[in-house]
């Protein structure tokens, strides 16, 4: 009898269907944890949405952890990346405070499904909120707090804690993604990209305008 053949992890046996390409399992997966949330999205539940045997999230990611940090990493990359050059550019102090107010409603718009993420991880204590604070929200607040600051001590912001300012700015993303209440509300259906932009638009110019006036 010939021995069967050992299959690299991740690998589907034969007559399976094929794995799909990384970046499709990425996306899945993001839409697994924005529905259910962490806990309740299991690596068997993932495999079923891939359509791979049950044990092929741990054979590949080695953890159902690690897959959600590979999710998050993949879905904020890209914002990052333009969040590090905002950050760099050459702005004074007020524009660089607005450009990046405006650039997370537009980042909001790309990635609606990690808004949820973010959103269900914000609300409780774990590794995972530790592991979005240091990689993340850190690295995005340190370079901007002297900004702040001067522009508070100039009395051209107002004088609020540092927790209260974000939580003032990312708040309201909420009429991006809590769609069902935005129509009870008199937003026209149905919604479109555009739409969600001009929304976006709306969004940076009411927190930008208030806090720091409009643009000369």
């Amino acid at each position: 009898m010939v021995a069967e053949e050992t299959r690299r992890p991740g690998r589907p046996g034969t007559g399976a269907r094929p794995v799909p390409a990384e970046a499709e399992i990425l996306r899945r997966g993001i839409e697994a944890f924005a529905e259910l949330g962490y806990d309740r999205t299991s690596a068997r539940e993932l495999a079923r949405r891939l359509g791979v045997s049950h044990n092929f999230i741990n054979d590949r990611y080695g953890s159902k952890a690690n897959f959600w940090r590979a999710v998050v990493d993949s879905a904020l990359l890209d914002d990052q990346r333009e969040r590090r050059e905002l950050l760099a550019a050459d702005l004074d102090d007020a524009e660089r405070v607005r450009a990046v107010i405006v650039h997370f409603y537009q980042a909001a718009v790309e990635t609606p499904l990690l808004g949820r993420l973010l959103a269900d991880e914000f609300a409780r204590e774990s590794e995972r909120l530790d592991y979005l604070y240091d990689n993340y929200v850190r690295p995005t607040l340190g370079p901007l707090v002297p900004a702040i600051e001067r522009l508070m001590a100039a009395g051209r912001m107002p004088t609020v804690s540092m927790d209260a300012l974000f939580f003032a700015v990312i708040s309201p993303v909420a009429a991006l993604l809590q769609l069902p209440l935005a129509h009870r509300l008199g937003r026209p259906q149905p919604v479109t990209r555009e739409s969600q932009e001009r929304t976006a638009r709306e969004l940076a110019d009411l927190i930008a305008d208030g806090l720091l006036g409009r643009p000369g």
